[in-house]
């Protein structure tokens, strides 16, 4: 579902790795706290519930370069509502491959960073709306290769180039804080949001309601939640209460 002004999509996420739903803790391997056989049918369920945008992320492609496709094409088959979608994309090829299933908004990080005429190339192919630039950040520097590469660049200085070449959407993740249920700080968001005008969905540590409130006020267009759907903690329906501003 494409961005509106005055709404904040509510994005339940669906991280798949050998072939399950899992969830991670701050991204590494082994830290599973969550799996769950059949993900097209834990996507299917958010969407039931009234998720209008599903959060999917190939951890396979993230870590070992293994891409989850079949598994990718399995959800797209169940579901009605959009997905975006990343993990691991890393050639142009693979990229107009996933964009030619009908994904709703392709998310490229370590491409994108390290060879950023590709968000053009595709961009210019697929159309801005359709592309979204991750901009994970640790120590508020920009993170790649699956958070264990740092780059001397912090999201907000990196924002606009990508606007420029062609990004239509920013996912920012907080790797600081993300899987640990633990909250989050809202400065390191609001500063992207003044950094440049294109919408942004924000990703990590949102563990309540609160959180949800809070994220609502600093204008993001988006908000993927995680662990805490899974360990009980955010009840999607109540959640979605939230989506339109006040």
């Amino acid at each position: 579902m494409s961005f509106q002004e005055n709404k904040m999509l509510i994005m339940p996420a669906v991280d798949i790795k050998n072939g399950k739903c899992v969830q991670l803790v701050q991204g590494k391997p082994g830290s599973e706290m969550v799996q769950i056989e059949n993900p097209e049918k834990v996507a299917k369920q958010w969407e039931d519930i009234g998720a209008e945008t599903v959060h999917v992320i190939d951890l396979d492609g993230t870590i070992h370069g293994n891409n989850s496709f079949p598994v990718i094409k399995n959800i797209l088959k169940e579901l009605s509502v959009p997905i975006q979608l990343g993990g691991g994309i890393r050639s142009v090829e693979y990229a107009k491959q996933l964009l030619d299933l009908d994904i709703e908004r392709l998310i490229i990080g370590t491409m994108g960073i390290e060879h950023p005429e590709t968000i053009e190339e595709l961009s210019n192919e697929y159309g801005s709306d359709r592309i979204m630039i991750s901009l994970d950040s640790k120590d508020n520097k920009v993170v790649i290769k699956g958070w264990q590469e740092k780059i001397d660049k912090s999201p907000s200085e990196l924002s606009q180039e990508f606007k420029n070449r062609g990004a239509g959407s920013i996912l920012f993740t907080n790797v600081d804080v993300e899987g640990l249920l633990g909250g989050f700080y809202t400065d390191p968001v609001r500063e992207l949001k003044d950094s440049v005008d294109i919408p942004i969905v924000y990703s990590g540590g949102v563990t309540n309601i609160e959180d949800i409130k809070k994220l609502n006020e600093t204008g993001v267009e988006g908000i993927v939640i995680g662990s805490a759907l899974y360990k009980n903690k955010i009840d999607l329906k109540e959640a979605l209460k939230y989506q339109n501003r006040k």
